[in-house]
């Protein structure tokens, strides 16, 4: 494998991608168990 070329990016950005990616996956298994909810215990 093979390293990308160009300088490497700051751990700003990085942070920003991983703040990112981790809200976008608790949101989708938030959303996931709201819809199960509503599916098995309707009201």
């Amino acid at each position: 494998m093979t390293r990308p070329t160009g300088p490497p990016r700051p751990l700003a950005q990085k942070l920003m991608w991983f703040v990112a990616l981790w809200l976008l996956g608790a949101g989708t298994v938030a959303t996931v168990a709201w819809v199960l909810r509503l599916w098995i215990a309707p009201h």
